[in-house]
């Protein structure tokens, strides 16, 4: 473990997610303890994007912002709203220089799979229909997201691809959760802060209810991943998603996809949140420097 979050160990809660109303309330308070970030150079802005139904969206806009990123909360697919991500959004506005476009998704339980996806293209959609309206190139809007919501950002690419949506510039996934099957070495075995392969197996119960996983659930499951836009993928040593981030990753590269992959050595799933430590506020750097160097190019 890194020395600067081994003292943070003992803080870590653990999340059964037996009881979500009651987890969502205790996510919410610690995002809220968070060190606030610094906005003061960027607008931001809360919208509402027509779909069905309509789709809250918080959007921050650097100065001299052109590219975009539609950013996808992390929490399981149960926890986090446009609230809880604001530090996130923030500090990846601020690294980046890109327009963030926050997006506050219908949660598990009571929304199932697809509803957190379909959220998310009507807002990738929009995104790219009023770019003019948004002061944002339409060629240049990436999609992104930690945990959950790296596996909703993944599944947005490969359903663009698939039925011919809005072209995406990147895919910025940041500790993605993309497979529901748990069959790799870190699933059972690596030592997980946040309650390891039990914690996963109840956020997909919560995700998919009796519906089978397909690739636009977990895409980990995608047979084909050529044509998907250039990828960063970022990986926890401490994460159960370890192994199957990293060999997503390879397989993009063998389809012939570019990417650039990260794996954070003595880090845990989610230890960013622990802005104190040296290492977090490195993987903030460097998620928004791959992300201005993608909408740069």
């Amino acid at each position: 473990m890194h020395p600067e979050l081994e003292p943070f160990i003992p803080l870590v809660p653990r999340v059964d997610l037996a009881d979500p109303l009651t987890d969502r309330r205790n996510f919410a308070a610690r995002a809220a303890a968070a060190p606030a970030p610094d906005t003061a150079n960027m607008a931001i802005e809360d919208r509402t994007v027509p779909a069905d139904p309509d789709v809250p969206v918080r959007i921050y806009r650097p100065h001299q912002a052109q590219g975009a990123i539609v950013w996808l909360h992390g929490g399981s697919w149960v926890m986090g709203d446009l609230d809880t991500e604001h530090p996130w959004a923030a500090r990846i506005a601020a690294a980046s220089g890109a327009v963030v476009i926050s997006v506050g998704y219908r949660l598990a339980p009571e929304h199932r799979f697809p509803a957190a996806l379909d959220d998310a293209y009507a807002v990738l959609t929009w995104a790219a229909q009023h770019a003019a309206e948004l002061g944002i190139d339409p060629a240049r809007i990436a999609v992104g997201g930690h945990s959950a919501g790296g596996s909703i950002a993944a599944a947005a690419a490969l359903r663009a691809r698939d039925q011919q949506g809005p072209p995406i510039h990147f895919q910025l996934l940041n500790e993605p959760g993309l497979d529901d099957r748990q069959e790799m070495w870190s699933a059972g075995d690596v030592i997980d802060l946040l309650g390891g392969r039990e914690h996963c197996a109840a956020a997909w119960r919560h995700y998919l209810g009796s519906t089978p996983a397909t690739s636009y659930a977990a895409p980990a499951r995608a047979t084909d991943l050529s044509g998907l836009p250039p990828a960063y993928i970022a990986s926890a040593e401490f994460c159960p998603y370890r192994d199957v981030d990293i060999t997503y990753g390879l397989r993009l590269l063998q389809a012939g996809v570019s990417v650039e992959l990260r794996q954070w050595p003595g880090t845990f799933h989610g230890s960013q949140a622990i802005l104190s430590a040296e290492v977090s506020q490195r993987q903030f750097a460097e998620l928004g420097a791959a992300l201005r160097r993608a909408l740069a190019e």
